[in-house]
């Protein structure tokens, strides 16, 4: 749990899951409901939602907690449809393709990354000012997980 809370602190949010209802079996975390508690048995694989895994004690989310943490007050940018698509084929994004910020934005600082419908694409890592005058050329955010991930590792 202190991971997942942790986690979400580097968004620059609090998030209050209650930890009666958080599961962790194999260095993997899930969210389950009262009901699914009640049948869950030792021996299950998936259950409820999964909200990431802990490797080498380092955490790694899923879209199910960064999803969590989008319909919050985390921190996040908006993009345009050009940087949405190049996002998800994992690319950086560039200043240019910013469209609005929410949150404190500060160089190191991760971000939550969201397409104009505000669907979360994933995160990454501020490495410029993003609110200072920048070159439109200019990297803004490195990204670090994004929904495309999937599908290049089944090359």
């Amino acid at each position: 749990m202190k991971l997942v809370k942790n986690f979400a602190a580097t968004f620059g949010v609090s998030i209050s899951l209650n930890p009666n209802l958080i599961v962790q079996k194999s260095g993997r975390y899930f969210l389950i409901n009262k009901n699914m508690q009640k049948q869950l048995r030792t021996d299950f694989y998936y259950a409820g939602k999964y909200l990431g895994k802990t490797k080498n004690g380092k955490f790694f989310p899923s879209f199910h907690l960064l999803d969590l943490l989008a319909k919050t007050e985390a921190n996040r940018v908006t993009i345009d449809d050009k940087s949405a698509w190049l996002f998800i084929c994992g690319r950086d994004i560039y200043k240019r393709g910013i469209m609005s910020v929410r949150g404190t934005h500060r160089k190191g600082n991760h971000t939550l990354i969201l397409n104009r419908f505000h669907e979360c694409l994933g995160f990454g890592k501020i490495i410029c000012n993003i609110e200072a005058p920048l070159e439109k050329k200019e990297i803004a955010i490195k990204n670090i997980l994004d929904i495309g991930d999937f599908l290049r590792r089944e090359r």
